[in-house]
């Protein structure tokens, strides 16, 4: 039996573990490929990188707080945590896919949708 996996609670969600985390190329394209898709088994990553290095990318992910992944028979599933992400930090992971060339993601449009849902109308 596989051994189960931390995940940072959300207050635990370190500003400098997320940036570093997004610093790198691999891992940014991780992130904009599951903002665009939505969850993914853990081996849609494979052209990204070699088995062994994809696995140290997404760990650096899932510790940062970035990512959730969970067992799903026997492969894992790889769901991004932007709800999260957002709570702790408004805008940032709208902002690097951004400037990453992503644009508006499904994620980034559904945080919009609760705002204006909760609020009436959207904020900045």
């Amino acid at each position: 039996m596989p051994k189960p996996l931390r995940h940072p609670a959300p207050s635990q969600i370190a500003l400098s573990d997320v940036l570093e985390a997004l610093s790198d190329p691999i891992r940014r394209g991780i992130v904009q490929r599951l903002s665009q898709e939505g969850e993914c088994r853990c081996s849609a990553f494979h052209s990204y990188a070699s088995k062994t290095n994809l696995s140290y990318h997404l760990a650096r992910l899932r510790t940062a707080g970035i990512v959730r992944v969970r067992p799903e028979g026997t492969c894992r599933m790889l769901s991004l945590r932007s709800d999260d992400v957002e709570a702790r930090f408004p805008g940032l992971l709208r902002a690097v896919l951004a400037s990453a060339g992503v644009g508006v993601t499904r994620a980034a449009r559904r945080t919009r949708k609760s705002r204006r849902t909760s609020t009436g109308r959207e904020r900045g």
